[in-house]
Order: C-alpha cells, then structure tokens, then sequence
C-alpha cells in the first residue's frame, strides 16, 4: 500500500465554528444565561476559542508528524537514523573520460585523480575531474577513467561523447582527451518523498536471504538520481537488477556500475546469490493526435495550444517513469482534455501491457492541431 492511499489521520476536532459553539454552549451551561452576539461576555469568550482552535491545529500538526506520511524533513532525517537511513546529498553527473598519448611510450603514464576536463563552450565552473588515478601501460596510447561532475545536481547531465574535449590540467604527453559516454546520473538531493519511500522500505535490508525489496533499497541507495528499480530472479541463485533514472531516462553504464557495487557488497548480497545489473528492455511507441478546441473559448486558443503540447510533454515522463507501465492512452486523452481541448483523435498509441522490467519510449510525437469547432 501506498503512504498516499492511507486515510488522513485527526486526533481532535480543529473545526473552528463547532469549537466556538460548544464553547459558548458550556459558559450559557454554567452562567444559566444566554450569551447574545453583542454580549460582552460572548466577545470575551470568542477571543479565548480562537486560542483554543489554534492550540488544536497545533496539536494535530504535531501528533501527525510522528507518522511517516506526515513528517517533515527533520523528523524524516530522526526517523531515518532510527533505521540507519540517511538522506542522499544532490549526486555529480557521470562519465567515461579517454585520455590519448601522442605516442607510445616505454614507461607508464600516469593520470592523477581530480584532473579536470571541460568542454569547448564551459565557463570554467562546470568541468570533470578524473575519480581515481589511472596509467597508460607502456606500449599504450590510451587510458580511461570515470569523471565525476564538479557542480552536483543534473546540469551535468547530457554532454554527448566527445563534447567533453578540453583538458584544464595539462599533462605531458597527453595529445587528446574526450568523454567516451554520455554523461549522466546527476541528480539534486533527494526529495522528501523519496526519502521517506527509502525509509518505509528500509526493513527489506535486514534480511540476509535476498528478498526483492533488499535489492529495490540497496539499488536505489546507490543514487538519488534512481526512481524506481526492477527485480527478476530466472533461476534459483540468479539476480537481475534494473534501475531507472529520473525523468524516465535509462542509466548509463556508470550508474549500473554504481548499482552493481553497492547491490553486490559482501554485507548485502546473499553468498549464493549471482547479482547481474542491467537498463531495462524499452517497448517504443509512437504519440499521434489530433485536437479541437471549442469556438466559445476562440480568445484563449494560443493558450490552449500551449497547455496540450504542455500536457503531452507531461503524459510522456508519465509514461516513462516507473518500470512496468502500461502504454495507456486514457491518461494522454485525460491530460490532453483538461489541457482545455474539446476533443481528440488519438492514432497512437493504443494500450499495450507492458511487463515488470520493461519501460516505455515515445520515439515519435506529432500532435496536429484541428482548429475551432462548435461544442
């Protein structure tokens, strides 16, 4: 069950009007008078249950909060610690860095950790600096090494290879360098709710037998760019995991290689257990509509226009953000009407079932335009 789908809880009655009467309902009880609008005493007694209704409001708020649906983030952080949960800093981008020598050479090069690469058109704040050191072997001309973001967050995210090319910290022999990988795994520091998700699901790692939800916790520790991970099992002792990243977006081969050590520690994994870490299988689909919009709201068309496009754009991260989705083109005809289209011709896609480790890509979106039409 999910912490949403919980009823909302309420200790004591904070209804303000109800509270007031009851108030004055006691005082005309026990004075054996009735106290009129004008009635100083009434006046008098209504100031008291303002301070009443707020103390009430108080109370609620703060016995709520001993809930995890409910707690803020500092009660989360105290909750968390309880459970030797601790909240995910903003994690770096990502990316494979390729240093190339001008020649071979008879004794090993060697690249230090924290040399910085950057891009032709960086403004010299946002770079990559080697993870660890790495060597070029004699009679090499090539070596890699991971390069980790200096600015956290996800506007390290997406630099194609090649576009990482310039070397800030000049070493000799190095003739090039260049990323080799799209860059990715950036991340700002975990929300709220998924921290309280990790929390909920933290007692899944105290087994030592493997359970599905140890390796969805462990899985998803690795990053906070991780929003949803999938677990298989196709025979006994065998373990595939498959995280996905925010946004809908597969994980690169840095992430898996995140995912891979931390659902692989020798304190996590069952001895028995062999853990392989893959990107799940994408199912392709293609978004195709047409929309009309209602002639009495003529004056707000380019507006309208703008919110489909808008809620199409939203129907596809949607779409893309949890493992095992079905393609359902109920939620893209709900988003697109109340977006304020009168009605839609929806080509594609057409609903299709989608399996736990599968995810689904929009690979092509044309939404056409119908023009005025009368309701």
């Amino acid at each position: 069950m999910n912490l949403a789908d919980l009823q909302n809880l309420k200790f004591v009655n904070d209804d303000p009007t109800e509270t007031v009467n009851n108030i004055i309902a006691v005082f005309e009880a026990l004075d054996g008078s009735q106290l009129m609008p004008a009635d100083p005493r009434r006046i008098f007694v209504s100031s008291l249950a303002s301070v009443i209704v707020q103390q009430r409001v108080l109370i609620n708020q703060t016995a709520k909060q001993n809930y995890l649906r409910y707690a803020p983030r500092p009660v989360l952080q105290h909750m968390g610690a309880m459970m030797d949960v601790m909240e995910l800093p903003a994690a770096a981008a990502r990316t494979t860095l390729e240093f190339m020598l001008s020649a071979p050479m008879t004794s090993a090069i060697t690249i230090p950790a924290g040399t910085r690469v950057g891009s032709e058109s960086g403004n010299g704040l946002l770079y990559f600096a080697s993870e660890e050191v790495a060597e070029i072997l004699p009679g090499q001309t090539i070596g890699t090494v991971t390069g980790i973001c200096s600015l956290p967050g996800d506007v390290g995210n997406g630099y194609l290879p090649g576009q990482l090319n310039v070397l800030i910290d000049p070493l000799p022999f190095i003739q090039s360098v260049r990323n080799t990988t799209e860059s990715a795994g950036g991340a700002e520091a975990e929300s709220d709710d998924a921290f309280r998700e990790r929390i909920r699901t933290a007692p899944e790692s105290f087994s030592t037998a493997g359970p599905e939800g140890a390796y969805e916790y462990w899985a998803k520790s690795a990053s906070s760019a991780i929003i949803d991970v999938g677990v298989h099992s196709p025979s006994e002792g065998r373990v595939t995991v498959l995280p996905l990243l925010a946004g809908g977006e597969l994980p690169t081969q840095d992430i898996l290689d995140a995912v891979y050590g931390a659902v692989n520690d020798r304190r996590v994994r069952p001895l028995t257990d062999h853990v392989t870490v893959q990107a799940p299988e994408t199912v392709t689909y293609d978004i195709e509509l047409t929309y009309w919009i209602s002639r009495s709201r003529a004056a707000e068309s380019a507006s309208i226009q703008n919110e489909v496009v808008a809620a199409v754009e939203g129907y596809r991260i949607w779409q893309k953000s949890k493992l095992g989705r079905d393609i359902d083109p109920t939620e893209l005809i709900m988003r697109v009407k109340s977006a304020g289209a009168l009605r839609l011709n929806v080509i594609s896609p057409s609903y299709a079932e989608l399996s736990t480790l599968k995810i689904a890509q929009d690979a092509r979106v044309k939404i056409n335009y119908g023009g005025l039409v009368d309701d």
